[in-house]
């Protein structure tokens, strides 16, 4: 098989070192490589035209994640379903977690193209099924489905540049793909804001259409990595059916039983325990599986042997949880607290993801040129940890530059930790076949990371707004106001604070928010230390600059064309 190059790529424009590469490759012709074809080598043209796919395939992904934030509490009020506040948000990532493992396996199976376009698809139809939502469980299975295809769409992106790009040279487009999350991750929640509060919440999702379509029909027309022509029923077969299902309950049930606990039902109810505990069981089931009963095993064992690949997917939990409630809640604050409306909310968390893409692109760079990585994830650790420590000190009064400053430390620190992990990951895979199984392995653990994110803020945040009802009891609030500000009400009711005439007790619900999210910013500080602890046991490897495009399909059909490209080469 022939090295693969890095290309020039857009959003944003490319670097001297990614124009440079490509002088490397050469011109490709029409179709896709099958069974017997090498690694094809490709025009410029088509390599910008692949990564702008993939850009936008991984924009809209993103976006989504992001861009209800602000909504949210308008959905749940016009829906009706205060309650169903944690589950437009919840339901996404905990789909998303819980479908990443299988995409990846599906793309070893079927080749990458065919199971990307997949995702696409489902993605603009459960796009529509969320636009069109007129209750609360309309909205909440649109985004489950949703959140399964995001899942493939962020999970597949990585693959295929993995598939495409050496250790060294992928760290430019990683890079750039760290960028694009982050800007995704800015805009949406202004986006949000501005489609909420000038049009209709349903834009969120109609706007998803004409991108997903435009990355679709580039996918198909350019993308031409491997394709082994598998035949459907030896793919069915090879599935590894027990280990989906497995890890599909285990995520499900797990995350249901920590939402469910303390809000919907007490800790001590049956449903809850029963929730947890099954998932547990289904979890022991799963490695069971893993060892001892697939063929083609969604997550090899083998992978945690190794004490850096601990720290590396150590560091993407914690930083994955620690990240993700600054981006979701932090416009919970500024609404509640801060009487801002959506738009504005979104604009005020706008220094946190700006930051975060720079220093994504820039960490990007620094492992292109140095080859090192470790040195990023220490810094980004404790920055991260130090920021997120921060928002602990904010009150009603608070001004809004230190807000600013805060936002600036937290995302610098996670701005270099989306990639370095990841690279550290690869780095230790022995096998270059297994390299897209650990790439979806970080993405399911980071995916998971987002929903107990999600989840474990909202569990603190109800309980602590339920603590602190004596509180506002004592200044006055009716009953009403009460009911509207207790912990399963409190995040859908966040306009009716600025309603309040009484100066004091406007200052109480204020002050309970604050204090309420407070408990949250501890909780999440902890875990951001974490990340510290995990980065200590990543190991430093030099990043090689040599590449083969990973052959995808069954073993023995794999090993054939392993071994002809082999002969290929030794004869030239």
């Amino acid at each position: 098989m022939t090295d693969s190059s890095p290309i020039t790529s857009t959003l944003p424009a490319p670097s001297k070192e990614v124009l440079s590469a490509t002088q490397e490759i050469g011109i490709q012709g029409p179709g896709d490589p099958t069974e017997n074809d090498a690694a094809p080598s490709r025009s410029k043209f088509r390599m910008l035209m692949i990564l702008t796919a993939l850009f936008l395939s991984l924009f809209i992904a993103a976006l989504d994640v992001t861009i209800v934030s602000t909504a949210v509490p308008t959905i749940a009020a016009d829906l009706r379903s205060p309650s169903g506040y944690a589950w437009i948000g919840g339901a996404y990532v905990i789909a998303n977690a819980a479908g990443v493992p299988i995409w990846a396996k599906l793309s070893d199976i079927w080749g990458r193209k065919p199971i990307l376009l997949l995702a696409v698809l489902i993605f603009i139809a459960s796009s529509i099924i969320c636009a069109l939502s007129v209750s609360m469980k309309m909205m909440i299975v649109g985004r489950a489905v949703q959140g399964v295809a995001g899942g493939g769409l962020i999970n597949m992106v990585n693959i295929v540049i993995s598939d495409l790009f050496s250790m060294r040279q992928r760290s430019l487009v990683l890079g750039l793909c760290e960028g694009i999350w982050a800007i995704a991750g800015a805009i949406g929640p202004v986006l949000g804001g501005v489609l909420t509060d000038l049009a209709s919440w349903r834009w969120c999702w109609w706007i998803n259409l004409p991108v997903c379509g435009l990355g679709f029909v580039l996918l198909l027309v350019f993308l031409d990595v491997h394709n082994p022509r598998t035949k459907f029923g030896d793919g069915v077969k090879a599935i590894d059916w027990a280990g989906s299902l497995s890890i599909m309950a285990f995520t499900l049930l797990l995350l249901m039983g920590l939402d469910f606990g303390g809000d919907a039902f007490p800790w001590s109810s049956p449903k809850v325990i029963c929730l947890i505990v099954f998932g547990l069981v289904c979890l022991a089931l799963f490695i069971f599986s893993e060892h001892r009963l697939a063929e083609y095993p969604l997550i090899p064992l083998g992978l945690f042997a190794e004490r850096s690949n601990v720290g590396s997917l150590g560091v993407c939990f914690f930083h994955g949880v620690t990240f993700m409630a600054g981006e979701y809640y932090l416009p919970l604050y500024f609404q509640a607290v801060r009487s801002a409306s959506a738009l504005r909310s979104g604009a005020l968390l706008a220094p946190l993801m700006v930051i975060t893409a720079l220093c994504g692109a820039f960490s990007g760079v620094f492992i292109h040129q140095t080859g090192k990585y470790r040195i990023l994830i220490w810094v980004g650790a404790t920055t991260l940890t130090l920021g997120t420590g921060l928002y602990i000190c904010i009150t009603p009064t608070t001004s809004l530059a230190a807000i600013v400053g805060f936002q600036l430390i937290a995302g610098i620190g996670s701005g270099l930790l989306f990639q370095p992990p990841l690279l550290s990951l690869q780095a230790f895979v022995k096998d270059q076949d297994d390299v897209a199984t650990a790439t979806s392995t970080f993405g399911f653990i980071r995916c998971i990371a987002l929903a107990f994110s999600v989840i474990l803020g909202s569990v603190v945040f109800q309980n602590s707004m339920d603590g602190q009802a004596s509180r506002l009891a004592k200044a006055g609030l009716s009953a009403d106001l009460l009911t509207q500000f207790n912990g399963k009400n409190a995040a859908a009711n966040v306009k009716v604070a600025a309603t309040i005439a009484d100066p004091a007790q406007k200052r109480a619900v204020q002050l309970a928010f604050t204090a309420s999210m407070r408990n949250m910013w501890i909780l999440f500080c902890c875990l951001g230390f974490l990340t510290i602890v995990s980065s200590f046991l990543i190991k430093s490897k030099k990043l090689s600059q040599e590449h083969t495009e990973t052959v995808t399909g069954l073993k023995p059909a794999r090993t054939q064309v392993q071994d002809e490209a082999g002969a290929q080469t030794t004869s030239t």
